[in-house]
């Protein structure tokens, strides 16, 4: 068998803060609130408070998961001095380059934005300069002509109407201008985050054999509410020529079922290099607004975030993916937070012959808790990581008293926006293999967890894990 490794990693931010009022959220409540969108509007964060936020720095590499530890909170209130938008291996962009690559995006002309956007969109998005040209706007006058003609959603830049989103079929519910505003969003983002993972990665484009999406849109029409595949979609824009793919969904769990997948496809050499994406959720921006709002915070669902991981065989620079410490939760087992661990955590260890304290670091959900405990969902991470070391007393591993070291050494605070999918352990992935390259950290477990239930088709949960180790000598 060829040994799997993930050879890079990339992850991207939009600010998008005018994109907010279309989450799910607030279209369903500020109709029914007159005044609530100016609130609103006021607690939105500039760009420079969004890309000085400790959490996103930490996102995009420039700051460690032990340094945001370390920071005072509330962490918007520390915000680090001279942050930069590029980090390792990520970036956070503007919301005029988001409209950007939404309209370089876009193969059916749904989006129309004005000339303005456009110019700037096209002065940052320096890397796209075969899909430059397609980066067009119109006058202002003309723009205002055509959302008096066609029926869709009117969207906003710093505030003022920026252009509109159309819907594509009447009589198609799947084919409303909100649904593809979602979509196109979703695609743009991940378009990001794969044109980057080849920027100073160890392959090109056209040296993809499959792509794996694990975004939360859905893609299709109305008789095939999300059968679509966006995978195809995102590679045909970055040149992946050579490549075909599907799109793997299962909530948030998704993520980790593609790079197991992924590995899998490696390791049996059914192909060589494939690439796992997944782009941003547009539904979940804003999600607890009237939480941050109550109590006084800003709006922190302000940005849609993506990724990309390349997965191939083990050349020495990458981690290598242990196929045979992988973790999933059967049907049959419980649905209580010991019997999800036990499954995913304890049980892949058992066959490998480790310990818990054997693993350097668990990535679980590592959704940021200012965002969740103002809406009394509280520290995810911190829960989890309890949980845990909770296991780990009961299996003689650690004294009860060493419970919350355990937490501190093997953990860490929650660094990821919270749109399901992305903060399923895989944000670590790119702090993991730095630490790992440095010769700082031998192994790291990345856990994802998934609420098949929301579905209303089964009362399950999910979930999967995996162990990631060092790369190994080159050959």
């Amino acid at each position: 068998m060829i040994q799997p490794a993930i050879l890079h990693t990339a992850y991207a931010l939009a600010h998008a803060p005018d994109f907010v009022r279309y989450g799910s959220k607030p279209t369903r409540e500020l109709p029914a609130n007159p005044g609530l969108l100016e609130e609103m509007t006021a607690a939105l964060r500039p760009w420079d408070e969004v890309v000085a936020y400790p959490p996103n720095q930490v996102f995009i590499g420039n700051l460690s998961p032990d340094e945001l530890a370390a920071t005072p909170r509330p962490w918007y209130e520390h915000l680090v001095p001279d942050a930069s938008p590029i980090g390792p291996w990520g970036r956070i962009v503007t919301q005029a380059a988001l409209y950007g690559l939404m309209k370089l995006c876009d193969d059916f002309d749904l989006l129309t934005i004005t000339e303005a956007v456009a110019a700037e969109a096209r002065e940052e998005l320096t890397r796209f300069e075969h899909r430059r040209d397609r980066i067009t706007g119109v006058p202002p006058e003309d723009l205002a002509a055509l959302i008096g003609k066609h029926d869709g959603l009117t969207l906003y830049h710093r505030g003022e109407v920026a252009g509109f989103l159309r819907t594509a079929h009447e009589q198609d519910p799947s084919l409303d201008a909100h649904v593809l505003f979602e979509n196109l969003a979703c695609k743009a983002t991940a378009v990001l985050a794969v044109n980057d993972a080849f920027d100073g990665g160890p392959i090109g484009p056209e040296d993809v054999d499959y792509l794996l999406n694990t975004g939360e849109e859905a893609v299709g029409d109305r008789y095939q509410r999300g059968g679509g595949s966006l995978s195809k979609a995102v590679g045909e824009v970055v040149g992946c020529l050579n490549a075909t793919g599907s799109d793997i969904k299962a909530f948030c769990s998704a993520p980790v079922h593609a790079i197991i997948s992924a590995s899998a496809m490696v390791a049996s050499g059914l192909h060589k290099y494939v690439v796992v994406l997944g782009g941003g959720s547009q539904a979940k921006m804003g999600m607890k607004f009237r939480a941050h709002l109550r109590n006084g915070v800003p709006v922190m669902e302000d940005c849609l975030a993506s990724m990309a991981f390349v997965v191939g065989p083990d050349d020495g620079t990458g981690m290598r993916v242990r196929l045979d410490v992988t973790g999933k939760h059967p049907i049959g087992a419980g649905s209580s937070a010991q019997h999800v661990y036990q499954a995913l955590v304890v049980e892949p260890l058992e066959r490998a012959g480790m310990t818990m304290t054997d693993v350097d670091r668990y990535a679980v959900e590592m959704h940021n808790p200012e965002i969740t405990e103002p809406g009394d969902s509280g520290d995810v991470p911190k829960t989890n990581y309890r949980t845990l070391a909770a296991m780990a007393v009961l299996r003689g591993e650690i004294e009860r008293d060493q419970m919350d070291e355990f937490s501190a050494t093997h953990g860490m605070p929650g660094f990821s926006p919270t749109q399901g999918h992305i903060p399923a352990g895989v944000p670590f992935l790119g702090h993991a293999l730095a630490a790992m390259r440095r010769g700082e950290m031998d192994n790291a477990m990345i856990v994802a967890k998934g609420s098949l239930f929301l579905g209303r088709m089964t009362q399950l949960v999910d979930g999967v894990s995996f162990l990631v180790e060092a790369p190994s000598e080159p050959s």
